[in-house]
Order: structure tokens, then C-alpha cells, then sequence
């Protein structure tokens, strides 16, 4: 696994920058950016609905300054959007706050109960291996044929009630560890565990993210669904402000450090960068720990939704870009649209 000394260092915010805990600072593109292209690739974006699905937000912030921000017709500033799988990335902030609280191990096996069963391998699987996707746990991450599909019979099927005891039923296929499967159940089992080690009922865990993340930064808009067992769905449900889901990316683009106060250690954040070395070669993207690696560049990492969400944090650029769309059939061609934008920024 990569060593924290050779992720790419994350930038600070400039003197003189306010954080946007109650308003964005707001600033225009910098003089050396390609003004021109990065024009035509948005408006592009707004306007070729066959080509890229359907955009309905997009936020530029360089430095810490919103330095471009464009809403859909039918779209605006206030509104809440889904972040389907940025909510992964969510969790793993979460899971942070819980490690540093002294409250669950990262390394230890995890305190999963349909895993306690004499002589269970699963009971052998550790957070860490939860959080990296390789935990060896069958789960079928399809969304778009309900009969095969573990993901729409969890959120949507016999398992919506209780999406964490779905997850946690399937066998093992693989030794932990050994095996990269990406798997919304994953998610949802780390979130039961979480509230657990917390000891804390659906009010208590809403009260925690509240007090620990979204307060400190100023995500007020932020809306976590839960599950009828009082599980947050955090591999799919935390709707949010375009503005707020920019202001999480910038906690993670500074090292978890917010206004002078740490929200998380800057350790956990590049464990969230490290790459994990299991994921296959085919895969597009690489994977860190509930964060996707490489999408806009070297050194950049995301958190992405299904349907065409992405969080991108660009450390070199000193970027963050917030997207929202649907665009669940184009994300190809999206994420390669974010390539592009991120380039004008050379």
C-alpha cells in the first residue's frame, strides 16, 4: 500500500480566505486557466442533454472561492440533491470521528452479529476491509435489473427495512482482504457498526453527524435518510445543497482542518487517498477507503453517485468540483467531461 509521504500534499486555505462555514467567499477564475474552454465544455454540460444526461449543478471552487456556479432551468441554489454513493464517502468521515473518539478499531474484527456464529469466517472481517471494499462478502452492485440486483432489493426490496442485516446475510465468497468487490451493503454494515460502537439510537447517530461534521462546517442543508431498523443508509441516502456537498469536499481537499479546529486527523484523510491495491486492472478508477481515486488527474480523488453526483478534490489545483445531474446511462462521457474542465485549470 502507498505511504502517506507519497500522496501529493494537500493545500492549505490562503490567508485572507474566509471559510465558508456561513457564505462562500466568492472569486472569478484565475488569469492562467483557459477561460475559453472551460466556457464551452459548461455550457456543453447545460445544453447536450443526449450526450452528457442531464446537468443540473455545477460549482467551481479554486483556492477556496467559488469561482463558478450554474444551475439547470429547473434547478437552484437551494435546493437539496441526492448524493447516492457520496454518502459512502460521508461514512467514512463518520467512521473517522468514531476511530478518534476511541469508540471502534480499525484493524479489529468487526462487531457484526449475524457474523457470530462458532467458527463464521466472516466474523474475522475487519472495519478496514469494510471501508476498502474488499471484505469478501458476495453483494451483486447492479442497479438496473431488480431481479439480480442486491443494491435494489436492499434499498428498495425485501431488505429496506433493515438494510444492514441484508447486507450482513450474504456468504462469504472470498478471504477478507484478498478480494475488491464494491458494495453498497458494505457501507450500510460499517453504519449499523458505527452507531453501535457509539451506542446511540437513529436521533442520537443523527445528533452525532450533526454535532461532529455537518455543524462544524456549515452543512445545514444536509438530510440523512435512515432505515426503519434506525440505520443510516450511508451507502446511498444524505441529501444536500450542491454548496454543501462543495463545503465536505473542501474539509477532506485541507486535511480535515476547518477555521483552526480539526473535524478529522489529516491521517485519516489520506487514508482515505491510499490506494488499495486489490482493485483489478480493468477497473477505470482506483480505490482508496470509500473514496475513488484518479478521476481528474493524478493525485485527485472523489466521491461519485450512481446517477451522474461527484464531489471532485483536485490537491495539486487546489479544485474542488461539485456536479449533480442524471446522467446514470453518460458517465462515461461525464467523467471524462470533469477530466476536461479539470485541465483548463493546467
Amino acid at each position: 500500500m502507498v505511504s502517506p509521504e507519497a500522496l501529493q500534499p494537500l493545500p492549505r486555505q490562503p490567508e485572507g480566505t474566509p471559510w465558508p462555514t456561513q457564505a462562500w467567499p466568492i472569486g472569478s477564475l484565475p488569469d492562467d486557466a483557459d477561460a475559453a474552454r472551460f466556457e464551452h465544455l459548461v455550457e456543453h454540460a447545460f445544453s447536450n442533454p443526449d450526450s452528457l444526461g442531464k446537468t443540473h449543478a455545477f460549482i467551481a471552487i479554486k483556492s477556496g472561492q467559488i469561482v463558478f456556479e450554474r444551475y439547470g432551468e429547473a434547478n437552484h441554489q437551494d435546493d437539496t440533491y441526492p448524493s447516492w454513493s457520496m454518502a459512502k464517502s460521508m461514512t467514512h468521515a463518520f467512521a473517522g470521528i468514531a476511530i478518534e473518539q476511541g469508540a471502534i478499531d480499525l484493524n479489529a474484527a468487526a462487531r457484526v452479529p449475524e457474523w457470530q456464529g462458532s467458527n463464521d469466517p466472516r466474523a474475522e472481517i475487519t472495519l478496514e476491509q469494510l471501508l476498502r471494499m474488499s471484505s469478501g462478502l458476495r453483494f451483486n452492485e447492479e442497479y438496473e435489473d431488480a431481479g439480480s440486483s442486491d443494491t435494489i432489493e436492499m434499498l428498495f426490496g425485501s431488505g429496506k427495512s433493515d438494510v444492514a442485516e441484508f447486507a450482513a446475510r450474504m456468504p462469504l465468497e472470498h478471504a477478507p482482504g484478498t478480494f475488491w468487490s464494491y458494495s453498497s451493503g458494505t457501507t450500510n454494515i460499517i453504519c449499523r457498526m458505527l452507531a453501535g460502537a457509539l451506542d446511540l439510537d437513529e436521533a442520537g447517530f443523527e445528533a452525532f453527524m450533526r454535532e461532529q461534521l455537518f455543524d462544524p462546517i456549515g452543512m445545514t442543508s444536509a438530510v440523512p435518510k435512515f432505515d426503519a431498523a434506525g440505520t443510516f443508509i450511508g451507502s446511498s441516502f444524505c441529501f444536500c445543497t450542491a454548496r454543501d456537498f462543495a463545503r465536505f469536499g473542501l474539509l477532506y481537499l485541507r486535511g480535515g482542518q476547518w477555521d483552526g479546529a480539526e473535524i478529522l486527523p489529516q491521517a485519516w484523510v489520506d487514508h482515505a487517498r491510499t490506494p488499495t491495491p486489490i482493485v483489478p486492472p480493468d477497473e477505470p478508477m482506483g480505490y482508496g477507503a470509500h473514496w475513488w481515486l484518479g478521476l481528474a488527474g493524478e493525485g485527485s480523488f472523489s466521491a461519485n453517485g450512481y446517477d451522474g453526483q461527484y464531489t471532485v478534490l483536485v490537491p495539486g489545483k487546489d479544485l474542488v468540483f461539485v456536479r449533480h445531474g442524471a446522467s446514470e446511462a453518460q458517465k462515461d462521457a461525464v467523467r471524462q467531461w470533469i477530466a476536461n474542465v479539470a485541465a483548463c485549470f493546467d
